[in-house]
């Protein structure tokens, strides 16, 4: 087995693990600052709406044109009087996006870019787009966002409860949030590619999310009949059981969205790939940190509010003083785990050489029950 593969086992088994419950506060402050960032980006710098959303034009040249990207944006600009986006496509050909402006000076632009192209203007061809079509692209994308946020939020509520679909729900604007944040940063042009990058994320980000609830729920079964672990504990142990997993799927997933971003954005400037590439990179990092480092925590917290589990904290904590009053061993029968409950279901997030084995040893060849 290999090492990464060892390590899992490990951490499924509760051999190893770290506390990320004990530390949710340093997570929460982190998602906190990194939000705070994003939301100033998006106050400051706003985000730069492509064509699609704002109106304007788009003009492609014939093949093989000699002028360059920097010569054709002087031209644009010149033309019209604003800001363009030029890309060389394959062919050798231009395409020139401006944005932003009135259809009926399309005809003047195109002439003045024919004359500066020294081209026929008939061999440019012009796609116009009204702001009123962008306007129903945005109001499609707000309305499938919402429906798609209600949906997730009734189904979480009847698969497991409505503190899991309120933290996924938090979650999943953490995620939205910081990725729009980086698209005002950067300054990268939002069209339709993007949208569709932020609603494939969200179900990405929810996968990895419904994965840890899946363990936490199967393992806080009957918790309140036994005195061996609180909520916290085993919902720790959740996030260290599914952790190389969600590692596994979030690498390998990140890898062909960076070739796209970094290689055929960057290296290849095929800039059209930067729209949906970099919401899917952003997105897919930002969803395995929440579904680990906020999703969970967050259940945790709400859960411990309720009396059942201020009554197991109390019990579970006054039967480990007792038992390190006594000088006794913490194990599943000085803790005082009841019948018919399983004491790997149990199991804490970080055990002891010592208590592993002999969880091994009492949990084989044992069908459920009390314990003779």
């Amino acid at each position: 087995m290999s090492k990464l593969g060892n390590l899992g086992a490990r951490l499924h088994h509760g051999e190893v693990g770290y506390d990320f419950i004990k530390n949710r506060k340093i997570w929460y402050g982190i998602s906190i600052l990194i939000t705070i960032t994003a939301i100033l980006g998006l106050a400051v710098r706003g985000l730069n709406m492509g064509i699609e959303f704002q109106g304007g034009a788009v003009f492609t040249t014939p093949k093989h044109m000699s002028a360059s990207v920097a010569q054709a944006e002087d031209f644009a600009h010149a033309a019209s009087g604003q800001e363009s986006i030029v890309q060389k496509l394959g062919d050798g050909s231009l395409r020139i996006q401006i944005a932003g402006i009135e259809t009926g000076k399309s005809d003047q632009i195109k002439e003045d870019l024919a004359k500066d192209l020294k081209v026929n203007p008939e061999h440019i061809n012009a796609d116009l787009v009204g702001p009123s079509w962008g306007e129903q692209i945005a109001n499609k994308a707000w309305q499938g966002l919402a429906i798609f946020m209600v949906l997730v939020v009734i189904y979480l509520a009847i698969a497991f409860e409505w503190r899991m679909a309120l933290a996924a729900l938090v979650a999943l604007i953490h995620d939205l949030t910081i990725t729009t944040g980086v698209y005002a940063l950067v300054g990268f042009e939002v069209t339709p590619g993007t949208v569709i990058g932020l609603l494939t994320i969200l179900g990405y980000s929810l996968y990895d999310t419904v994965v840890v609830f899946d363990s936490l729920k199967e393992q806080t079964k009957d918790i309140t009949r036994q005195t061996r672990w609180t909520y916290s504990e085993i919902a720790n142990r959740s996030i260290n059981g599914t952790l190389i997993r969600s590692i596994n799927t979030t690498v390998v997933a990140l890898l062909p969205v960076a070739g796209l971003l970094f290689i055929g954005g960057g290296v290849l400037g095929a800039g059209m790939l930067n729209d949906i590439s970099l919401s899917l990179f952003v997105g897919l990092a930002a969803g395995a940190y929440s579904s680990i480092f906020i999703a969970t925590p967050l259940v945790a917290d709400l859960k411990e509010l309720e009396p059942p589990m201020k009554a197991l904290k109390k019990r579970v904590l006054a039967k480990r003083a007792q038992a390190a009053a006594q000088g006794e061993p913490l194990d599943a029968e000085a803790a005082g785990v009841t019948a018919g409950d399983d004491a790997e279901d149990a199991a804490p997030a970080v055990v002891g050489p010592r208590d592993q084995s002999a969880a091994r040893g009492r949990g084989r060849g044992r069908p459920s029950g009390k314990r003779r």
